[in-house]
């Protein structure tokens, strides 16, 4: 008698950095994901606001395998050709006048621009301000600049050099600035935070200030960036031009590739030998991020996560169990009821059939596919409307009691 076959997914020597999941999928199309069962899934997270034209996406297929065949790898002691091409895309995108650094994540892209603001300032001018509630990454510098202090603790000591005030609160900003502040670092939509958005009004503070004092705002779009809020970036929208900008997630729809953003006179301050990274802007990941730039630029990406945003937002506010919407675009945060776990209605959720996430105790982050459909989304609210109501009924105990 033949052994039982062994599930390598279960046995997988991974290091315990995830609550272990009972789903494994296998593939994905557009909105969709597919479990080893063949069980369907409606996607709307977009595995961390990254798939943004969602799984499999047909040009973003067409160009890595067109990559794999003809260049991986050359290292960035050498020219390739579609690197440049991104940087200039992403250049026109911001505005102009400014120069990319490509990465390979989030939290590498808010390193070069933490680096990047010392090497701008000078020794003694080295501090960087940001807000509590703020994610800006997991290596240890980007950790420090992080505003939540609940993961700080088992990785102390942190690199020196960062300080953190109340979210959308000038008055505590201002307070915080002394002479060996260098830049400050915001999101313009707290993701990781629970979805809250900036106010215009506060952007403009912070570019006042910044102007005034002479350091560098460095905005953080490393979830907001590419069409998800509405805008091409989330500042456009905010009405501001920051100095540096962080990027990753979207721009190669799953493809491992980030980018960081600086004008000019402050991307000059780096020079050859002061950064580096082997991987970043190789010609595989920059192939994937030129098709989705090519992409997102003729579906218009923007006025569609505007439009669908507009749908979801108020099919959410409609469902009962739902007490607030916040955010932009096609990255939503809805705030539950009193007395309703986000946990236990997220894994209610994936059971029947809708990926979101508890992204606080009391707050869902919903973020599809920027080209999610209307069917889409008014499945999904079907779906999130019977799991609320289930999870509203008082257990049977508690009505005999």
């Amino acid at each position: 008698m033949s052994a039982a076959p062994v599930n390598t997914v279960d046995i997988a020597p991974l290091m315990p950095t995830y609550a272990p999941n009972d789903v494994t999928f296998v593939r994905g199309e557009g909105s969709w994901l597919y479990d080893t069962d063949g069980k369907e899934y409606l996607d709307f997270l977009s595995g961390l606001a990254v798939t943004s034209l969602g799984h499999s996406h047909p040009a973003v297929t067409a160009a890595v395998c067109e990559a794999a065949s003809t260049l991986l790898h050359t290292s960035n002691l050498f020219r390739t050709v579609p690197g440049p091409r991104v940087a200039a895309k992403l250049d026109e995108l911001l505005g102009g006048g400014g120069k990319v650094f490509f990465t390979n994540s989030g939290a590498e892209s808010n390193e070069c621009a933490l680096k990047l603001a010392r090497k701008w300032a000078g020794h003694g001018r080295h501090v960087v301000v940001s807000a509590f509630g703020s994610f800006h990454g997991r290596t240890l510098a980007t950790l420090h600049a992080t505003g939540q202090p609940e993961k700080h603790e088992a990785f102390q000591p942190l690199p020196e050099g960062f300080r953190h005030v109340a979210w959308s609160d000038v008055d505590a900003l201002e307070s915080a600035l002394d002479p060996t502040v260098a830049a400050v670092l915001l999101e313009p939509v707290q993701g990781e935070g629970g979805v809250h958005p900036a106010t215009a009004e506060y952007f403009a503070a912070v570019r006042r200030i910044c102007d005034e004092r002479n350091l560098l705002f460095m905005v953080d779009e490393v979830q907001t960036g590419l069409g998800r809020t509405g805008a091409w970036f989330a500042h456009q929208a905010l009405g501001v031009r920051p100095d540096v900008v962080t990027m990753a997630k979207a721009l190669g729809n799953g493809v491992p590739i980030g980018a960081c953003w600086a004008r000019a006179d402050v991307a000059d301050s780096f020079r050859p030998g002061d950064h580096g990274t082997t991987y970043g802007g190789q010609p595989f990941a920059a192939s994937a991020a030129l098709a989705v730039l090519e992409t997102m630029q003729a579906e218009d990406v923007p006025a569609r996560a505007r439009r669908a945003g507009s749908r979801l937002a108020e099919g959410l506010e409609a469902l009962d169990g739902v007490v607030a919407v916040r955010g932009m675009g096609l990255l939503l945060g809805a705030e539950l009821a009193a007395g309703l776990d986000s946990r236990v209605v997220a894994a209610a959720a994936l059971v029947a059939g809708l990926i979101v996430n508890p992204v606080t105790p009391t707050a869902l982050r919903l973020a599809p596919s920027l080209l999610v459909t209307d069917d889409e989304i008014d499945r999904a609210l079907a779906i999130l409307a019977g799991v609320l109501a289930a999870a509203a009924e008082p257990n049977v105990s508690g009505r005999d009691q």
